[in-house]
């Protein structure tokens, strides 16, 4: 049985990496071609791309940027940000994204059903949002955290799934960029009620978090940022990755 994924995931601001806490404050890191070539020789499964602006801003993903990214990878990519139509879909696979994450373009559900049918579920990516609302109820972003969605989070999950998307990408605000834990009440609801695979993301502090979020929470397979972009008490700026035989004796 092969051990769960663990997903670098990678932001992306103005053609540099990035890094936020809850959504906040992008500290640039470095480049993220340089960054994709370390993760190469760390053997990584798998790296999410996100630019957190594209939608915001209301643009295309930047294709010449993708395509020169994608050309240094020897892992698959997924990428999300500014996705709203099945051509930018198909431009980025053609580029050589293996996955497309729909966020901000997720509420529009004959998008990912066509998308589904085109190029197949397990290609699409549907990324959701979460926070606590102050009277500590759930509530489902896009565009970056700055729209609220008008249904509970996990009720759009569902018709998301139901419409063909193949993996949920569950991130809790809250969590983001805290190095404290994953919110494992979050992503046992969604991978208690779904039927596709829910990778976890959002807080993760170490690899105990890691297989706390996996054995507790049900989660399928798990994402993070700042524990492989940092390293150390004050954070210094360090591209890292734990070996594979590190992860195939700590992870199930």
């Amino acid at each position: 049985m092969l051990r769960v994924r663990v997903i670098p995931v990678l932001l992306l601001k103005n053609k540099g990496l990035v890094k936020t806490v809850s959504f906040k404050n992008p500290t640039y890191i470095g480049d993220p071609i340089n960054a994709v070539r370390i993760f190469n020789e760390k053997e990584v499964d798998e790296l999410m791309l996100l630019d957190i602006t594209a939608s915001v801003e209301n643009r295309e993903p930047n294709y010449a940027w993708i395509k020169d990214i994608s050309s240094e990878s020897f892992m698959p990519i997924g990428y999300g940000g500014g996705i709203q139509t099945l051509d930018q879909i198909k431009k980025l696979f053609n580029l050589g994204v293996e996955k497309v994450v729909l966020n901000s373009a997720s509420t529009n559900l004959e998008l990912i059903r066509s998308a589904a049918a085109i190029f197949g579920s397990q290609s699409i990516v549907v990324s959701i949002d979460v926070k606590k609302s102050f009277w500590g109820k759930y509530e489902g972003f896009t565009h970056s955290g700055s729209k609220k969605l008008p249904i509970p989070p996990l009720e759009h999950a569902i018709n998301c799934v139901n419409a063909g998307a193949g993996e949920i990408y569950l991130q809790s605000i809250d969590k983001e960029g805290h190095m404290k834990g994953y919110d494992l009440d979050i992503t046992r609801q969604f991978s208690n009620a779904l039927t596709v695979p829910v990778v976890a993301s959002g807080g993760a502090a170490d690899l105990a978090s890691m297989k706390e979020v996996i054995s507790f929470a049900g989660a399928s397979a798990v994402s993070a940022g700042s524990i492989f972009v940092y390293k150390g008490k004050h954070k210094a700026v360090l591209i890292n990755y734990p070996s594979q035989e590190v992860l195939k004796e700590y992870l199930p």
